[in-house]
């Protein structure tokens, strides 16, 4: 495997999370014995949307907009349904401004990879309190507590209608490898919410702190038949909400029955899987090829 030079020149803070996670991302890759023609990583902004530039080896890697990582993602791979899309964002990217696209993207269940790095505040920007942070909680760069309720990401991922719903924890890198590649595999939405330490502006969930606290599930989570569902989906919400003093990870829910967005363009699109958008020509001398007739004729409203 070649070595990403820029890789050498990683500038997160001494005992940051993300080193763990990017780790774990790497290990997986290398494993799964993916590269830039089989897989691209999607970031956002914040201090995890750096990871794809210091993965080591050949991977194509796109830094999106604040927010927008999962929207950027998703038109990859609606283009290209061949890829596998993994997408790495921020507690905040995702469950702040991030969160209509996050919910959307359950509701679609395209086959993709979204791995959120959770550590409660907005750490490039100085350690506001993040969707996570616990109402009440007083890190050090906050003057006050955090007055707003905490996000579940794992609650209104299930509730979303994501098909593999994740937990692990960033110095847990054997465990957050084994759930990238069983989450890349997945046919459907796959969210892997990993919890870590910010040793810079989070002062009270350090490594030390959650290694007391986090446990193995060992619930079944994989619905496998369809009248299993709401019991498993309802199984993986009371897990979600446990609390603070034990933080279960590992896999809460797990449903390939339900059909993907990639399914559904196919039954309206027969050849949507082998002709797809970035295999067709769309240009030729100057002017488009196109012929939207057909399709203007099935929509016609009469």
């Amino acid at each position: 495997m070649e070595v990403n030079e820029e890789a050498c020149f990683n500038d997160w803070c001494p005992g940051c999370g993300d080193f763990g996670i990017l780790r774990g991302v790497e290990s997986a890759l290398s494993e799964m014995k993916l590269d830039f023609t089989d897989a691209v990583l999607v970031s956002g902004i914040g201090c995890s949307g750096k990871l794809p530039h210091f993965v080591a080896g050949p991977m194509s890697g796109v830094h999106t907009l604040h927010g927008r990582a999962l929207a950027f993602a998703m038109g990859i791979k609606l283009a290209n349904p061949s890829l596998k899309v993994i997408v790495d964002a921020g507690d905040g990217d995702t469950y702040g401004i991030g969160v209509g696209h996050f919910v959307s993207a359950g509701r679609r269940n395209v086959s993709m990879t979204l791995i959120v790095h959770d550590n409660r505040v907005y750490g490039l920007t100085k350690g506001q309190a993040a969707p996570t942070m616990p109402l009440g909680e007083k890190t050090k760069s906050l003057p006050k507590p955090n007055i707003n309720g905490p996000i579940n990401p794992i609650a209104l991922a299930v509730s979303s209608g994501y098909t593999y719903v994740a937990r692990s924890f960033a110095y847990d890198t054997n465990l957050t490898k084994t759930l990238i590649k069983e989450a890349v595999a997945h046919k459907g939405m796959a969210l892997i919410d990993i919890l870590q330490p910010c040793p810079t502006y989070n002062d009270i969930n350090t490594n030390e702190w959650y290694k007391e606290r986090i446990y193995r599930l060992e619930d079944d989570p994989e619905v496998h038949n369809e009248s299993e569902t709401l019991a498993k989906m309802t199984q993986a919400i009371k897990n979600a909400y446990i609390g603070e003093d034990k933080i279960p990870i590992g896999v809460f829910y797990k449903n390939e029955l339900v059909p993907t967005y990639e399914d559904r363009l196919k039954e309206n699109i027969s050849n949507y899987l082998t002709n797809y958008p970035a295999m067709q020509k769309i240009e030729e001398k100057g002017g488009s090829v196109t012929d939207i007739t057909n399709l203007l004729e099935a929509r016609k409203v009469i």
